[in-house]
This record gives structure tokens, sequence and C-alpha cells, in this order.
């Protein structure tokens, strides 16, 4: 495999020609780099003016290597040819260099320029490009590609260091300015042979009009504001020491080399540098793999209009109530801080009266505003700033938050975060963590990013307040006050959603935006008088658990579960014309020809489900079949005068439409084992211990 390199731009903050006499001064050998050991000049020749002048040199390095692999090698130094082409006139450096030694294994290809700033006429820009092709190595490829690199990158660095420890060199000694290559002088004759082949002095060629010149040059027809500039599309090295942090020289040339593949094969818009930066971190650097998480996750956008996000979604009044979280300030290092109440959120409700949909989206608009905040504190404060903490506050967490279907729900908006939002979490804070929590962090962790996993801080009981805890992190005029703080959290209480507020299929979900989900987990049916609503489940296997969670969204309901070895037919119940308008999603199964306890047995005593409740619950099979489970609209009270009934039934039976009832159901089969391991058992470690 070929690896690369490619160098931003770096600039010193002096004139191309001071920059070349530093240069210069590394040679024929500079103490500065040791493991550059002299160099011998092979050839050396000038243009006719003095414009040009190009020296090819061989150069002998001393690699830091095992001596055991020199000596199978045989060899003690390596040598490079090195070609350097100046052109004073047009203040270029360019540097070609390639080994000799080993040129039949081994193939390294480098390529350096110094150049004029674009914009500054008194800066020097310097850009650097490599490759390393090991064909074969006596069996050690691997090894001495891991020490090329190793060696390469160590000396990168190194070069600029070089540089301007010569630049301070001349300084001291006086030599702060050496003028700019001027063309000798030419005879009256020469100058008239000039103008007669078309060259005349005194106009300005075409190509010195290049954009990064703040002046138009006279007789110039092309005004340096409306050129384009070479230089536009690249990164400089200060740009990415302010703007994206320090990184490594490959971590750089990685940066520069999946940007430059987006601007040559990507249509469209390409995205930020912190961006483009965070998918490589999740990818530890290797640009194959970030490059295919990228360019997924810019699929994702670009279908779902994400980058449009904050300028078309507008939370519902019911999730700004109620979804307890919201920004608040900054921690210590100047990331925007992000508090989530979630033992106070009502994430079932949420999800019943939202659905999965607007819940998502919702997360994915914080998550928008999570990015632009980082930009903003990055000018704020100076230094960068790629990523969020999140405050997490458990009080209040129970078993109602393990329930199913909101857990799966977390665990597809976690994998669409982590997917497309990678490194946005610089860190979590985790306070109040009471026992049930290790149950949810069993279910939720397996779908966690290991490096996100790391950034996780967890405090049970009051072990955040003091050192140790939340003072290490945010200042104390920041910590929120039911936490103990001086200030004050605008974060919504939230509470119970009411149950009137969740939806049915008969209410979908916003259609103005496109789907982000296109299945959901629950179900809506409308049972009727006479016309129950049924579903089966084929059990394949003796031991298996049928879980079910519904709600009663109008009239009251009996729940059943039958279990039968016969087959049922699917009946759609037949609407009449009085009811074909209510008629809606109902399905029977159980054939009116069945006899109870000969063609079907009752595997669970009859409920009665009232309207409003939820309803859970689980079924251990015993044997293989079929197994129905059964709503059917509650009879009207049984007509006896021995027994009197109780105002509440009453009531409750003049208040159930005549019609139908409606529910949301979900339901699900698993394995016995894994019921087992979902399940609060003693296995599962202390909370305190954390």
């Amino acid at each position: 495999m070929v690896q690369k390199y490619q160098s931003p731009v770096r600039v010193y903050k002096y004139p191309f020609e001071l920059v070349m006499a530093a240069y210069e001064k590394r040679f024929p050998t500079c103490p500065e780099i040791p493991v550059f050991l002299g160099s011998e000049i092979l050839q050396e020749s000038k243009s006719d003016d003095g414009a040009v002048h190009i020296v090819e040199r061989s150069c002998k390095l001393n690699v830091d290597a095992p001596r055991l692999l020199k000596k199978i090698a045989g060899v003690e130094y390596v040598f490079f040819i090195q070609k350097n082409t100046v052109n004073w006139k047009e203040r270029t450096l360019l540097i070609e260099a390639h080994n000799e030694t080993f040129a039949n294994r081994v193939v390294v290809l480098e390529t350096c320029s110094y150049s004029v700033h674009p914009e500054n006429e008194e800066w020097t820009c310097f850009e650097q490009s490599a490759s390393l092709d090991i064909k074969s190595f006596f069996g050690f490829e691997n090894t001495v590609e891991k020490i090329a690199m190793k060696q390469y990158t160590a000396n990168i660095k190194r070069g600029k260091e070089v540089i301007e420890h010569y630049l301070k060199e001349l300084i001291s000694q006086g030599i702060t300015f050496i003028p700019q290559w001027t063309p000798p002088p030419v005879s009256r004759q020469k100058e008239k042979r000039a103008l007669a082949v078309g060259h005349n002095p005194g106009i300005v060629p075409a190509e010195s009009c290049m954009l990064g010149t703040t002046k138009e040059q006279p007789g110039s027809s092309c005004p340096a504001a409306e050129a384009a500039s070479p230089d536009a599309d690249k990164l400089h090295a200060d740009y990415i020491e302010r703007y994206l942090g320090q990184l490594t020289p490959m971590q750089e040339s990685c940066l520069i080399r999946l940007r430059q593949w987006l601007q040559e094969m990507h249509k469209g818009k390409i995205p930020k540098d912190e961006h483009i930066l965070r998918f490589l971190r999740a990818r530890d650097f290797n640009i194959d793999k970030a490059r295919e998480m990228l360019c997924q996750s810019l699929t994702w956008r670009k279908q779902y209009q994400v980058d449009y996000i904050l300028q078309t979604w507008r939370p519902p009044s019911l999730l700004e109530e109620y979804y307890t979280g919201g920004w608040h300030y900054q921690d210590k290092d100047g990331r925007p801080l992000y508090i989530l109440c979630l033992g106070q959120m009502d994430t079932k409700g949420l999800v019943k009266a939202l659905g999965e949909e607007s819940l998502l989206r919702h997360v994915l608009s914080i998550n928008e505003q999570g990015q632009k905040r980082c930009e903003e504190n990055t000018n704020l404060f100076g230094h960068p700033i790629t990523s969020w903490t999140c405050l997490v506050d458990l009080e209040g967490l129970n078993m109602r938050h393990l329930w199913r279907p909101g857990v799966k729900a977390l665990l597809r908006i976690i994998e669409v975060v982590e997917d497309n939002y990678p490194e946005t979490l610089g860190r979590l804070l985790i306070v109040r963590a009471p026992r049930v929590f290790p149950v949810l962090w069993t279910l939720v962790s397996p779908f966690i990013n290991e490096n996100t996993r790391q950034k996780f801080l967890i405090y049970s009981g009051n072990n955040y307040q003091g050192p140790g805890g939340l003072v290490d992190y945010l200042d104390k005029d920041v910590i929120p006050d039911f936490l103990g703080g001086e200030c004050m959290c605008n974060v919504p209480e939230g509470g119970l959603v009411p149950k009137s507020l969740y939806q049915t299929d008969e209410e979908p979900e916003n259609s103005d935006h496109i789907r982000l989900w296109t299945e959901t987990i629950y179900h809506s049916a409308n049972v009727l008088k006479g016309a129950p609503h049924e579903i089966v489940v084929e059990i394949l296997e003796g031991e298996s658990v049928i879980t079910w969670d519904f709600d009663i969204l109008k009239g009251d309901v009996v729940f059943c579960l039958f279990h039968s070895k016969r087959a049922p037919k699917t009946i759609r119940k037949e609407a009449t014309s009085s009811s074909a308008s209510t008629a809606g999603d109902n399905v029977q199964l159980i054939d009116k020809s069945w006899v109870l306890g000969v063609d079907y047995s009752r595997m669970e005593s009859p409920l009665v489900c009232r309207e409003g409740e939820s309803i859970q619950g689980s079924h251990v099979t015993r044997w293989p079949g079929f197994y129905v489970l059964q709503w059917k609209m509650h009879s009207s009270l049984p007509c006896s005068g021995t027994s009197l009934h109780r105002v509440d039934d009453v009531l409750a039976s003049l208040q159930v439409s005549s019609h139908k009832c409606k529910l949301m159901y979900y339901f699900e089969v698993l394995a016995s084992k894994d019921f087992s391991k979902a399940d609060c058992d003693s296995g599962i470690p202390d909370v305190s211990n954390l």
C-alpha cells in the first residue's frame, strides 16, 4: 500500500529572498538535522539572465533503524537525489527528491515548494508532499514502513524549526533585507532584438496578474480583485492550529487529502473543515474508513434535508413543555453546555404523543445547534472548540424509563447521532444516578462508540458535589441551582404527558417534513362491538417470551391471550353502512366455529382495561404453536338483582362509545435467555460503586 503525505501551507513571515538565504545554510551539512550527514553537488546550471538556478545534490542520511535491519539490508546509510530549481524572477523554489538506495525495492518521492504568499509579498509559503511505496524488503516491509513514516513525520516539524533558526541567525548578523532579482542590463541592440520577437520589457505579462497582489499593475487588463487565487482552497498551518487544534503532521495530511478528494469528487457543497476532522477522529484517521463514513452521512443529510433543519424545524409546544433539556452557558474549557434532566422526562409519553420522528428531528436540531455554538465559542474564546459537554441529571429515573419501546427509540436515536455527528460530545457528566441506572446502561452502552464511552463521568448520590465533582469541569456560577449551584436554569420541569395527547395511526405525525424513519414500533387498532381485534404470534420453540405493551385511548376493553395448534385465518370486519367509517384496522383470527378448550385454549385470564390505562405484560410459552392476543370491547354491566354495581363502573359504562374502542399496542417475541438478560437481576453492579 502506498503511504502518502500532504502538508498544509506553512507561512514564514519573511520575504522569499531572506527565506532562501536561510535555506541555503542547510548545505552542504546541517548540524540542526542530525540524520542529515551531508551533501554533494552532482551538477549545477543557471539561465543566461541568472533568473533560474538548478542544483542537483546527493544527500547522505543516517536512518534511525535497528542495527539488525541495517545488517540484513547491507547498508549503513541511505542516499537521496535532490533537485532544487529556484526561479528568482517568479520567486519560487521547487524541490524534487527521490531515494537512490534500494530504488528497486522502495520508492520514495518528495516534492516541496516555496513561493510568495498570495496576499502578502513580504511573506513566504511552504508546501510539502510525499509518497512511500515499499515493494519488497527482505520480509520486513511493515517494519520498514513504520520506521520510514516515523522518521519522516519527526523531521517535518523539525524542518520548519531549522529554517526559523537560520532566519534568526541571519537577523542577528544584521541581514534583514535581500533585494529581489532584477534582470541584468541589456545593450541597445539586444533590446531591439527582444522587441522584434514580441518581448516588451515595459509591459507586464498577463501571468503576473495573479490574485494575491493587492494592486493593479500598470497596463494590466486583469485587475487583481477579479482573479482567482490558486491558494483559495488550501489549508494553512496557522488556520489549522487556530480553528482546528494541534494535529500531528500525518493528521494534517489526512485532513488535507480527504478535503481535496471531496472537492474533486463530491458534487455539491463540501462540509466544514471541523466536520471533516470529526469523521477522521472517529475512524482514528484511517482516511478510507473516514471517507466511507462521511460520504454516507453526506448522502443522509442531503436525502433528509438535514442542512436546513434549523430553518425548517419548530418544536411542537408539547415538546417545549415536556422535553427537559436545554443549552446553558459553557464549561471551563469553553465547550457549550447542554443540560438534560432525563429523570424528569416522560419518555414514554413523548414517544406516544409525538412519535419517534419528532423526537429524532428535535435531537438532530440540538446537534446542529451544538455545532453552531462550537463555532461561535471558537471565535469568542480564541481557541478551537469542536465539541460540547452534556450534563445529565438522573434524579427521578425509575423503571418507567426502562419501558422497552422507549429504550428501542433511544437506541435508534443514538445510532443516527453516532453515524452522523461523531466526536461532537466532549464530555458527559451523569449526576444523581439511581440504583436502576446500571440496567439502562447495560441496554444502551453496547450501542455507544468506545471513544464516546470513555468521555462518560458518572456520579451517584451527592458525589458530584465538592472536589472531583462538577466544580472540576464547571465554574461555580454556571452550576444549576437544582444541583446546589447559584445559577438559575431555564430547562423545562417536564412531568407526565397527558394521555389525552397520545396519537394513533389516524393522527399521523407532521407530514410537512421528509420522514427520517419509515417505520414505527407502534400499531393502532379499533375494537368494535362483536368484532375484537386479534394478532397472531407463531412460536416455533417452546421456551420463548411474548411481551406486550398497550394503551387504551378510548373505551374499555378486555384483553386475553389464547393458544392453538391450528393456524387461524385472517378475517377482516365487514363494515356495514353505519360502521363503514369506523371500522379502521380491525382483524379477527379466531373462527366463530372454534370451541374454547377444544380448538384453542386460554393462556391468560381475561383482563379488563379501562380507558387511559397503560398495560405491560409478558407470557412464557410452554408449547410451540399459534398464540393469539385479543382485545374485545368490554360488555355492558350484567342485569342482576342480587348485586350492586360500583358508581365508577356505572359512570364508565355510560361514557364508553357505543361504536368502538381505540388502542395503541406493541408486542415482541424474545428468547427466554434474552428476556432474562434484559430483566433486573442481581448480576448488575451497584451504581454506588461506579
